[in-house]
């Protein structure tokens, strides 16, 4: 299934969950808190935008916030919290659609670019924000870390959420470097509400060199927007790469 495909009109009305989830007060503002910090004076770039979960509220920190969102109505229910002039949004794919102005940030959060699903596309990606960050500007990206450590000999599949109403798994492909998300929804019912996304994982020191060959140095690594040490156990990490200021 491709992505536009995935993130059609029903998924986009189900998308938010405010309050809860990754709209959670913990969990949505030291993401917010340090984009601000990241972007400083300059504006800022959302890679998949979405339905404006994170941008948002960072434009009302008073940054100026461009995005780039494949899915027409993910940015249809974004509308309903912002207009064009104040969150203006191109239609296309992150990894090669321009948006107009220079960016101090790009910044492409919630595992998103493991929604492009070559190596390629994900070089292409770095490539695209590095055009259009000014010198010394920043890319900032959030992923999770593969659990295969977590997989025994001659399985493929990993839990790493259960809940009453809710279990999620993983199903991997490590040939390809593939992965399938599963959530599984309850409500009570005998019914259960499945949505599935595929994803390509990324190591972080692939994403290291996927950075330098778009001209990228990595600046800093944690697990987490609160500044964590990142380690050998972390399960995610934010990675801030920064394009050399002009000699």
């Amino acid at each position: 299934m491709q992505q536009a495909e995935i993130w059609d009109a029903a998924t986009a009305r189900r998308y938010d969950t405010p309050g809860t989830g990754m709209f959670a007060p913990e969990t949505l503002g030291p993401t917010v808190d340090r984009l601000a910090h990241l972007a400083g004076e300059g504006a800022a770039l959302e890679f998949a935008i979405g339905t404006g979960r994170v941008a948002v509220p960072l434009a009302g920190r008073g940054v100026p916030v461009t995005g780039i969102e494949l899915s027409p109505p993910m940015v249809e229910q974004l509308r309903a919290k912002a207009d064009e002039a104040t969150i203006p949004v191109v239609v296309g794919d992150m990894a090669t659609t321009a948006a107009p102005g220079e960016y101090s940030l790009v910044y492409l959060v919630y595992n998103t670019i493991s929604n492009l699903l070559t190596q390629a596309e994900q070089v292409e990606c770095f490539r695209n924000a590095a055009r259009h960050l000014i010198p010394g500007g920043r890319f900032v990206i959030e992923l999770w870390v593969p659990e295969l450590r977590k997989l025994p000999p001659g399985q493929d599949a990993t839990v790493w959420q259960s809940a009453p109403d809710y279990i999620g798994l993983d199903t991997y492909d490590v040939l390809r470097q593939h992965v399938v998300s599963h959530h599984f929804r309850f409500d009570g019912t005998e019914r259960a509400r499945l949505f599935r996304s595929p994803h390509r994982y990324i190591w972080p020191a692939e994403l290291d060199l996927m950075a330098q060959l778009a001209g990228l140095e990595l600046e800093s690594r944690h697990a987490d927007w609160d500044g964590t040490a990142f380690t050998a156990d972390s399960r995610s990490h934010v990675s801030v790469y920064r394009l050399p200021p002009s000699r």
